[in-house]
């Protein structure tokens, strides 16, 4: 699959999820133990927010503090819209290397780290609010296959969890791999 196609497969699908949002399911917990529902998803418009000047070849150092914060304001739906859009649009831009906090990298490279993560805070955000996960095969293992080669890379880093044990179906598997319990449920 193109990458550009996975990158914004994943970021509609998540934005979808954030229309669903209902107005007392912003505080519900999520798997990430660290995050509500609010937090979760500024956590995501942020990257989103973030694909624009990286894609146009800034450096984090001219971003400087600008995306830093409460980027959801008084419509949550609306911003996570907006950034999905401008998102998706700077994706298909070329450029030569995103400049990240741990080096240059390669956009192809850049855009799959964010569809794994849209991917797999969208499954988070689906459960929170008792929504059906987007968790398409095709999108699965893409991701999955990306992500295979970098797990120890992320969870010696912090950035995941331990490993779930135990999974095997494809899109629980991958939720495992990142540290979750595919069986997670919010609480009643």
């Amino acid at each position: 699959m193109d990458v550009v196609e996975l990158h914004n497969r994943t970021v509609s699908n998540f934005a979808g999820l954030v229309s669903e949002v209902v107005s007392d399911q912003w505080s519900a917990p999520t798997p990430c133990s660290d995050w509500d529902v609010r937090a979760l998803v500024n956590h995501v418009v942020g990257e989103e927010r973030w694909v624009v000047p990286l894609m146009a070849g800034k450096t984090i150092a001219a971003v400087g503090d600008a995306l830093d914060g409460d980027l959801l304001g008084e419509d949550p739906a609306g911003a996570a819209t907006a950034a999905a859009r401008e998102a998706t649009v700077a994706a298909a831009r070329p450029v030569g290397k995103v400049h990240l906090s741990y080096g240059d990298e390669e956009p192809d490279e850049y855009l799959r780290q964010l569809a794994a993560d849209h991917l797999i805070h969208g499954w988070d955000l689906a459960v929170a609010i008792g929504a059906p996960a987007r968790m398409e095969p095709e999108l699965v293992d893409e991701v999955r296959t990306w992500f295979a080669e970098r797990e120890e890379v992320y969870r010696s880093a912090g950035v995941i969890g331990e490993h779930v044990d135990g999974f095997t179906e494809p899109a629980d598997a991958l939720l495992a791999a990142s540290g979750r319990d595919p069986h997670w449920t919010r609480p009643s």
